[in-house]
């Protein structure tokens, strides 16, 4: 970053003293050559160790071009070579910087900090502080501190980040809690069963920690061509020099084949990209991703929240034989109106789009192992778990439809039951024909769905949309073991939205956060969907393809120009100076070429 700051100060305080005060060339090379001298010198000795490694990038190029444009007296453009060599390694740093920035909004993420309750009073301990055993109260909104298990208090906690599961699940005296949850709006006494470092949030940066040492190191388009043109550029250069006898020609080969078309092109059609990108609600965090997208052959979906919308849906109502569906239905969300069950609003959205009149409940309880009861109409209404129904009645067994899967609840009406209401995470409506088209149109080779919830509920989303791979049940580590097993056979696309998801973002070749549900997924992702749209990623695919192709034509062209220019330096054609001038042209062309990038086509999604 110092010696990109010293290159532009010294190019501009150049420009300056050129032409506004019109001092002597020997005055105003100054700040050139102070450039040079504490920026070129580093850089061409890093370059150095790199040849002696038999690396050929273009930036090997570049630090020939720099003792060139030195030998020559061009040291402006020598200057302007510094700059685009140190600004890459500094946006490289930044990239290793941010990606360990998950790891810092992970554990600013969990409190410092456990409300221990000891001889009736409630006192803040050290987390590290926490042993098994101990009783601890989780405060209304507030992140649960440690694994454990309920003990007094009844409320719901959103643990979708940490497993996959798309509701808010119930908490009850006797249910289990995971560490990185975050409570409802009820104040509940858990008993710790895991230390900090064991329980479940500090097992998921474990894995961060793992997946972020291995994640994969993507060559860079302009260091691929590079790798090519470098040798070829230095060996016409040295041949030249051989043949005719005359240094100034080796030097006016290398100075038409000075790799701007790479330096300069290829980067200008990202940051287009990039700001196209950002234009359409698409968050580029890794560049690179832009590059690498088009060339990923298999596609690996979350479920929750990517391919459905993360939330619970009636589908089905399955009455018992002689009784109303439309009754049962609205006296559960007259008695659900009052509860912080999560399928309480799915119930309510349920019998207003039908229509049906609200009802007032009276006398609402919800007594430990029972469920939600209350009067309506002079009714009893209970709600409750088809286990707690089974406890209560064994007998009715024989009424109640099979398990098909998701969440369901039994309503009874006066101690009888009345009727099974089960719910879905239901598909977003674009699924289908998303997925339709990847392979096709975006030549993914393999599909694959990788979940944390349980096999009926992936296997019932894999068959609406037309996924046949599926991986059911798995944990954050699982799904990091999968990625890395499928990245080691093809480059690999994940897209995912939840804390769970992170490892396995930053494992894949390209990761996608849809949303913008946790800083930490969209740290760990190297591009984000802001718009948690399918339709969106389609756009990240085109406009990923079509930079790619921008660069592409911008660089080969640069570098089919700077091939001719080169043979004509060769034969003596064209000097040094000539030579300098013609390069400036073919940069120009160039990167007038890659700003196409920034400019959106007619369409940018085909499905």
């Amino acid at each position: 970053m110092i010696i990109a700051a010293l290159a532009v100060l010294g190019i501009v305080t150049n420009l300056f003293l050129r032409f506004a005060i019109h001092v002597t060339p020997r005055v105003y090379d100054i700040p050139l050559l102070i450039t040079l001298a504490i920026g070129g010198i580093p850089l061409v000795g890093d370059l150095l160790i790199k040849l002696v490694h038999r690396q050929f990038g273009s930036d090997l190029l570049a630090g020939i071009s720099i003792v060139t444009a030195a030998l020559l007296d061009q040291y402006l453009a020598g200057a302007l070579v510094v700059l685009m060599l140190s600004g890459g390694e500094t946006l490289e740093r930044y990239a290793v910087g941010s990606a360990s920035s998950v790891l810092r909004a992970l554990a600013g993420r969990m409190p410092l900090i456990a409300h221990k309750k000891q001889d009736a009073r409630i006192m803040d301990v050290a987390l590290e502080d926490v042993a098994v055993g101990d009783q601890l109260q989780v405060f209304p909104h507030e992140l649960c501190p440690v694994d454990g298990v309920v003990t007094a208090g009844h409320g719901v906690m959103d643990e979708a980040y940490l497993t996959g599961e798309p509701f808010k699940i119930s908490k009850t005296p006797g249910s289990s809690v995971l560490s990185g949850a975050v409570n409802g709006e009820s104040v509940l006494d858990i008993r710790a069963t895991k230390l900090a470092v064991d329980s479940r949030y500090a097992k998921i940066m474990q894995v961060m920690k793992t997946s972020e040492q291995d994640r994969p190191k993507l060559r860079r388009l302009g260091d691929q061509l590079g790798a090519l043109y470098t040798p070829l550029a230095v060996a016409v250069a040295i041949l030249a020099w051989l043949i005719s006898g005359q240094a100034v020609r080796f030097l006016a080969v290398l100075v038409i084949a000075t790799p701007c078309p790479l330096l300069i092109a290829i980067p200008v059609a990202v940051i287009g990209a990039i700001s196209l990108s950002a234009r359409r609600g698409i968050i580029i965090k890794r560049p690179v991703v832009l590059e690498q997208v088009d060339a990923c052959r298999t596609l690996i979906f979350d479920k929750t929240g990517t391919l459905t919308y993360g939330e619970p849906t009636l589908t089905s109502v399955h009455k018992r034989t002689g009784t109303d569906g439309d009754e049962s239905l609205m006296f559960a969300a007259g008695l659900e109106r009052y509860s912080k069950h999560p399928l309480a609003g799915a119930i309510i959205k349920a019998a207003t789009d039908a229509g049906l009149p609200q009802r007032e409940a009276s006398e609402i309880s919800e007594p430990p192992g029972v469920g939600l009861r209350g009067i309506i109409d002079g009714h009893q209404v209970d709600i409750c778990s088809r286990r707690q129904l089974l406890n209560r009645d064994p007998s009715a067994s024989a009424f109640l439809p099979q398990h098909g899967g998701g969440l369901e609840c039994m309503v009874l009406i006066d101690g009888t039951y009345s009727a099974t209401f089960q719910f879905r995470d239901e598909p977003r409506a674009e699924g289908a024909s998303f997925v339709k088209h990847l392979g096709p149109r975006h030549r993914f080779d393999r599909l694959m769905l990788v979940s944390g919830d349980q096999e009926s509920e992936v296997q019932y989303l894999a068959n609406r949309v037309g996924i046949t791979e599926v991986h059911a049940g798995k944990t954050p580590e699982q799904k990091l073991d999968i990625v890395k097993a499928e990245t080691l056979k093809a480059r690999t696309l994940y897209i995912g939205d939840g804390i769970n998801d992170a490892p396995a973002l930053m494992a894949a070749t390209v990761g996608v956060a849809l949303g913008q549900n946790s800083e930490i997924i969209t740290e760990a992702a190297g591009a984000v969907i802001m718009d948690s749209s399918l339709k969106k990623v389609d756009e990240f695919f085109h406009i990923s393809r079509r930079m790619r192709n921008v660069a592409l034509q911008s660089a080969l062209g640069g570098m089919a120009l700077s091939l001719i220019g080169m043979i004509l330096a060769s034969f003596g054609l064209l000097p040094p100076v000539a030579g300098a001038v013609g390069q400036e042209i073919i940069d120009l062309l160039a990167v007038l070429n890659a700003l196409r990038a920034a400019f959106p086509p007619k369409s940018l999604t085909d499905y």
